[in-house]
């Protein structure tokens, strides 16, 4: 099933594409690879889910959070690629969570975009390898960033 249709499928609505926040592109592509910059968990009406996983949120809520990143990383892929059938497989994610120095459940938290990325192009497609590291900070006290690399077709 395509990507487009999936997300209706699953009842999905994209955030708009987050705006940028300082001097870089949003997404470069080299060759069949589209590299995407890191994404926060950008809503729908301009605000971001901001806190610690640990601290002001908890595992359930970091999740949460990586999951509604996925979703800004899906709206900026759409706005430059044109359309999410351009995708052919994830290929690698870092996910970084804002956490205290205690919360060791990284992996976790990230697999809230994870999880959705392997709902939009299946297991095989969806699923790249991936690391999850937790940070003592990120800008503007957001909870999880995540940046991604893709294979286009």
């Amino acid at each position: 099933m395509s990507p487009e249709i999936q997300l209706q499928a699953l009842n999905l609505n994209l955030p708009p594409p987050p705006p940028k926040g300082g001097v870089y592109q949003p997404l470069v592509i080299v060759g069949s690879l589209a590299y995407l910059s890191g994404h926060g968990p950008y809503l729908p009406d301009g605000g971001m889910i901001r806190g610690r996983v640990g601290e002001d949120l908890d595992l359930a809520e970091g999740k949460e959070a990586a999951r509604q990143t996925a979703l800004a990383m899906l709206a900026t892929l759409k706005k430059e690629l044109g359309s999410l059938e351009r995708i052919k497989r994830v290929v690698k994610l870092l996910g970084m969570v804002n956490c205290t120095p205690e919360f060791t459940e990284h992996p976790k938290v990230i697999n809230g975009c994870s999880e959705l990325f392997a709902q939009i192009w299946g297991e095989e497609a969806g699923v790249g390898a991936r690391s999850a590291v937790g940070m003592g900070s990120l800008p503007g006290n957001i909870a999880v960033e995540i940046e991604g690399i893709f294979e286009l077709a």
